[in-house]
């Protein structure tokens, strides 16, 4: 009896103080002035309430200071700002800096794992890291090999350490985590390897395993309920993670976790997207393959899922469905209802209900998206949430060894991970996007562990019939389902965006240049041209009374990936190389952040 009081007591402290934990990382994310999570909020709008920097003050911005990362990859991802000190985070080897906002960014303390260098030709499409996250006095880092690591936020001290996965099997890390109650969620990447995805919770206290969900297997594996996890209203089925596959293809299945995760503490569900099946040679994976290319929802506590819905079932084109899930309360239909819109690789924006996975509007956001006529909206129909694939831009029908033309968009999708950003003033969506086409030849390749596992020669190109470019940045209104503006841009945007209730948008360009534009009209109010081109986030904060923007800037990612790796032949990087080779004559690699104000 001892002995259970004992144990009682103590899971109920620990209770206490996990949601103490949370209650705090909560106020601070609630706290316009600081920007304690990479995706601005739990509901991954990356909107903030400041507005002392505003549409009519903007064009006077001015350059406070800057920090140089001395790393010369992509570096995606953004800092975060608690109280007076500033994260910043690199790509491989995942530095991290924390430092003095009242000293113009004097380095307080320095984190620079020791990683095997063997892990960087196993990472596709460039060494990025999305940044580190802040919960309960620790800055969590989620390495290249895997490593997921608490460190102390005012020391740097490494508070505990886990591997999450195996980078001998071509297991890898490019994302953020997302710390949630007393857990911290992480995924995985390597689909190009034959990785099996997952999701998987830690203890935030000492980094012990909480649970794993899996994107495809048994029911046990991927902690599905075959009569309450849903799919589109219906039960999913038994082993629904292995029915639409042949035999054990499933073990080599892809499915991988590496994109943005969010939060709804009211329903006590997380959202997020899986990638793509392997290989790239659709013949090789005969069925749906699910739930690879899916959205799921799922309880933070379990890991249970709730519901999932397969955007593109049997992939033949690699349109991961890793793009974030922004939440939004909006009325349809004159209704109020809990919404999660996507925008997804595969050329289509989603408006789904989050609490029901009810789908309700399903979109193409590029006049180009050519592969598919569309998705199928009746819900009586035996095709319901489907998209219709066009037989020229099949790559399977064409079959092994066809060169398949003029598909749109091309492999890195209309969006990739480049994040949007919403703002509940205009109720849009500030979309940063790739106007790319590409040509697909699949070939019969064979799984070996640890080695690309691909199966597909691409090339990538900007439609024929466009303004010329490879990229726009959009405003979308995820109701009506359209467009209601759009920049052109010369490369694709490969930013992601910030809101504010200034109403101003800002973005970066592969060129360098950061902008900033009318929430609107799209009006451009204000550019500067940056050290190197902005793949990573824009971000805000207030320090000294002012409000800040910041950005960091390093060419690189799979747009850049030429440029990064220093690779030549077209078809390297998946086919990015050549479709971006006169990027080299605008910008050149270097990792810097620069800091925004407005003069006193």
């Amino acid at each position: 009896m001892k002995r259970l009081l004992i144990l009682t007591t103590a899971m109920t402290l620990g209770g206490t103080v996990a949601a103490q934990a949370n209650a705090d990382l909560q106020a601070l994310i609630d706290d316009p002035n600081q920007w304690v999570i990479q995706t601005g909020d739990y509901a991954n709008t990356r909107y903030s309430e400041l507005d002392q920097i505003n549409k009519d003050n903007v064009g006077d911005l001015q350059v406070a200071w800057t920090f140089s990362t001395g790393v010369l990859r992509g570096h995606e991802g953004s800092p975060l700002v608690i109280g007076d000190v500033m994260y910043v985070h690199t790509p491989f080897p995942n530095t991290v800096y924390a430092l003095d906002l009242n000293e113009d960014g004097k380095v307080i303390w320095k984190y620079e794992p020791k990683q095997d260098p063997s892990v960087i030709p196993v990472m596709c499409c460039d060494t990025v890291n999305r940044g580190v996250a802040y919960a309960d006095g620790k800055i969590i880092l989620h390495q290249a090999d895997t490593t997921v690591v608490a460190l102390n936020a005012e020391t740097g001290e490494v508070a505990w350490s886990v591997k999450n996965g195996d980078p001998a099997k071509g297991e890898t890390n490019t994302a953020t985590v997302l710390p949630v109650k007393d857990k911290v969620i992480v995924g995985i990447s390597g689909g190009e390897f034959g990785v099996r995805g997952s999701v998987t919770a830690y203890n935030l206290a000492d980094g012990s395993l909480a649970w794993r969900a899996y994107s495809m297997g048994p029911d046990a594996d991927t902690l599905m309920d075959p009569e309450n996890t849903t799919h589109l209203g219906k039960p999913v089925g038994v082993d629904s993670g292995t029915a639409s596959w042949e035999g054990d293809q499933w073990e080599i299945g892809g499915g991988t976790t590496w994109g943005w995760y969010s939060y709804d503490a009211d329903e006590n569900l997380f959202y997020y997207g899986t990638g793509n099946p392997s290989t790239w040679n659709p013949a090789q994976r005969p069925g749906d393959n699910a739930w690879s290319m899916a959205i799921f929802a799922r309880d933070v506590d379990t890991g249970m899922a709730k519901w999932v819905y397969q955007m593109t079932p049997h992939d033949e084109w690699d349109y991961d469905g890793i793009n974030e899930m922004i939440l939004t309360e909006q009325e349809v239909n004159g209704e109020a209802r809990k919404l999660l819109t996507h925008f997804d690789r595969n050329g289509l924006a989603y408006t789904l209900d989050r609490v029901s996975g009810e789908l309700l509007v399903a979109e193409k956001y590029d006049p180009t998206v050519n592969w598919t006529t569309g998705v199928d909206m009746d819900p009586a129909s035996e095709t319901y949430g489907r998209p219709a694939v066009v037989a020229e831009y099949s790559t399977e029908q064409n079959g092994e060894d066809t060169n398949s033309v003029g598909i749109c968009p091309a492999a890195l999708g209309t969006k990739d991970q480049q994040p949007a950003a919403y703002s509940p003033k205009t109720e849009l969506f500030y979309v940063p996007t790739n106007h790319v086409c590409m040509d697909y030849e699949p070939f019969r390749v064979s799984y070996t562990a640890g080695q690309p596992y691909v199966g597909a020669t691409l090339s990538m190109y900007p439609p024929a019939d466009s303004h010329g470019g490879m990229g726009n940045f959009i405003a979308w209104d995820n109701i009506a389902g359209e467009i209601k503006w759009s920049l052109p841009e010369k490369f694709s945007v490969w930013s992601g965006a910030l809101a504010t209730a200034g109403d101003v948008v800002f973005y970066g360009t592969l060129e360098g240049y950061l902008k900033a534009v009318s929430a609107e009209t799209g009006e451009e109010l204000y550019k500067f041209k940056t050290p190197s081109g902005i793949i990573g986030n824009v971000m805000t904060y207030t320090h000294g009374g002012k409000q800040h923007v910041a950005i960091l800037s390093g060419v690189g990612g799979w747009a850049g990936i030429g440029l990064a790796a220093g690779l030549t032949n077209p078809t390297d990087g998946l086919g990015a190389v050549g479709g971006y080779a006169a990027l080299s004559d605008y910008t050149a690699l270097g990792g810097v952040m620069t800091v925004f104000t407005l003069p006193d």
